[in-house]
């Protein structure tokens, strides 16, 4: 596979893995692995959430409020 990027994202790239200590190649490989595994994360808790809607699992507003209440003052 080959990207391509504009000349100022490419800069950028440089410059951030310079400021990392790494090659150009290895920091744009470390970047796109990241976002891939968080996306596959992400999306399994959105399907996950979804499957408990389909299931009849959700909470009100008011109920949804009063559990974040309890977290903010725990």
């Amino acid at each position: 596979m080959e990207v391509h990027f504009t000349r100022e994202t490419e800069a950028k790239l440089n410059r951030i893995a310079a400021e990392n200590g790494s090659a150009s190649e290895a920091y744009v490989r470390q970047l796109v692995e990241h976002y891939v595994d968080y996306d596959e994360w992400f999306r399994g808790k959105v399907k996950a959430g979804l499957d408990q809607l389909d299931r009849g699992h959700s909470l009100s507003h008011d109920e949804v409020v009063e559990q974040i209440e309890k977290l903010l003052l725990a």
